[in-house]
């Protein structure tokens, strides 16, 4: 009989931080139990501050949901803390002292977990390395090491470059897990079932069938939480578009993989992004429309007055972008992508709007010939309903709905609108499972499935670039203003060509 395998460490950089009390302890000690038993792993905390085990445990405590407060109990005796920095050998070396006594010892897997500032990632990683914490044999299956590590990963496409080169000189691609949290949610993971398990969706996903894909990013909160000064050096484009809607649109997007092997899939998402057509900078006014918040009718301050925010800001609260993909799938197809901040709602959706039918034969205009009715619908002055549309909802609610079209009662034949309604909390009985902790099961077990790729980063970064590099000169579109709890600039609207419809309002 084999020998039972050493429990694993989860080492997590940034410990005092706002994501490893909100998000990490909570999603273990979800874990706890139920997909991880107490012999699977202990937990150290690593900040530069120092405190005691029993001090950082009564910190997580604190911020711990209350239906999950029996779990985190049996949970906080392995639950350790260690001061340490990255810039100080000494106490780096002291750090993995503290790892050897822990149970599991040298022999564990450890998964260190960077919630740090991005110019912390290359230094961490080093000071690691240097320290013999991150040295491993390929295909380890026991004493393995990975590094996670969250967003941004780069503010362009030069520095994401420059620190996958700083990684690689440390890690293998194998042990690197790029987090999105986005795609742990149940629902964008559902888009590969929902595409390649349904024959009754497959065959229509394509150019032929699909007239236009819109994905919405819509919060209703600004700023708030100190977030301003971080915030304002980075922009919509590339806290929200760049990675978590790209990701999204990729799984719209990609060809069928050949399996769920983890590098089929990444495969696949990264030749399709290769194959988003990138914005001329001389006509990416023509293409994307950029915006802030204004002062709101209910008190709302203007993006301008928060906390933060630099004197004379240029930063945009709000995008949206008319992309296209050229490749023989979706040549054609726009993919309308939106995302803004202080929305009248807040909501995340993906709508798949399918093209109506060669010939409209219902609800045609009362007094209209038929010649007339047709040469109206051809020139585009007449735009009929699109009847079939598909939305797969991400948040608050997780749901998917289908519309279509049914005869009215009575004697004419007048088409009315219906929809087929599936939400997982209903059906299962319960809410989707928060994403972390799919994502740190995933890390634990070694499936790089829901991580990114260095290559694919760098793909996300070569169209956000071009983007940016178009808004820094040329015919520029100008920084637009709407007003907090609106749905951003009637502009955006100017994207939508044709009777292509309209942005969804959720």
């Amino acid at each position: 009989m084999a020998d039972p395998s050493p429990p694993n460490q989860i080492v997590i950089f940034g410990a005092s931080g706002d994501l490893t009390r909100r998000k990490l302890i909570p999603a273990l000690a979800a874990l706890e139990g139920r997909e991880l038993d107490e012999a699977d792993f202990s937990v150290l905390g690593v900040a530069r501050r120092e405190k005691s085990d029993e001090s950082f445990r009564a910190e997580l405590a604190i911020d711990v949901p209350e239906e999950l407060r029996p779990a985190y109990h049996r949970l906080a005796p392995r639950i350790h803390y260690q001061a340490a920095d990255a810039s100080d050998v000494d106490s780096m070396r002291a750090l993995g002292a503290r790892l050897d006594e822990l149970p599991g010892g040298p022999d564990a897997g450890r998964l260190f977990y960077l919630s740090l500032k991005p110019d912390l990632f290359g230094p961490t990683v080093e000071a690691l390395a240097e320290c013999g914490l991150l040295a491993m044999r390929e295909q380890e299956t026991q004493s393995w090491r990975r590094v996670v590590i969250e967003k941004p990963f780069g503010r362009d496409l030069e520095s994401a470059r420059a620190l996958n080169e700083h990684l690689h000189r440390w890690l293998r691609e194998d042990q690197i897990y790029r987090i999105d949290h986005y795609l742990g949610k149940e629902t964008v993971q559902n888009l590969l079932g929902l595409r390649f398990h349904n024959a009754i969706f497959e065959p229509l996903w394509n150019r032929h069938h699909v007239e236009l894909v819109q994905i919405t990013v819509a919060e209703d909160i600004g700023v708030e939480r100190g977030r301003g000064g971080y915030y304002d050096d980075t922009g919509a484009l590339r806290d929200m578009l760049q990675n978590h809607m790209l990701q999204v649109l990729s799984l719209v997007a990609m060809e069928p993989p050949a399996s769920l092997a983890p590098e089929a899939v990444r495969s696949q998402k990264v030749e399709l992004l290769r194959a988003l057509r990138c914005a001329d900078p001389q006509h990416v006014d023509e293409i994307s429309v950029r915006a802030r918040y204004g002062a709101g009718a209910n008190g709302e301050a203007a993006y301008v007055d928060e906390e933060g925010v630099a004197f004379g800001s240029q930063t945009e609260t709000f995008i949206a972008v008319r992309a296209e993909i050229d490749n023989w799938r979706w040549s054609g197809v726009p993919f309308l992508l939106r995302h803004g901040k202080r929305m009248a709602k807040r909501f995340t959706e993906v709508q798949v709007q399918f093209r109506t039918p060669p010939i409209q034969l219902f609800n045609r205009p009362d007094g209209l010939s038929a010649d007339e009715y047709h040469r109206r619908l051809r020139e585009g002055s007449l735009c009929e309903i699109r009847p079939n549309v598909l939305t797969v909802s991400l948040q608050p609610r997780e749901a998917i709905r289908l519309s279509f079209g049914v005869k009215q009662p009575g004697a004419s034949m007048v088409m009315a609108p219906a929809a087929l309604d599936f939400d997982y909390r209903e059906h299962f009985g319960k809410a989707p499972a928060d994403a972390y902790e799919r994502l740190l099961l995933d890390a634990l077990h070694g499936d790089q499935t829901l991580f990114l790729r260095g290559d694919e980063i760098e793909a996300s970064w070569r169209y956000a670039d071009e983007v940016l590099e178009g808004w820094q000169g040329g015919p520029a579109p100008p920084l637009l203003e709407y007003p907090a709890g609106s749905w951003g600039p009637s502009e955006a609207d100017a994207l939508f060509h044709g009777c292509e419809g309209g942005w969804s309002r959720g």
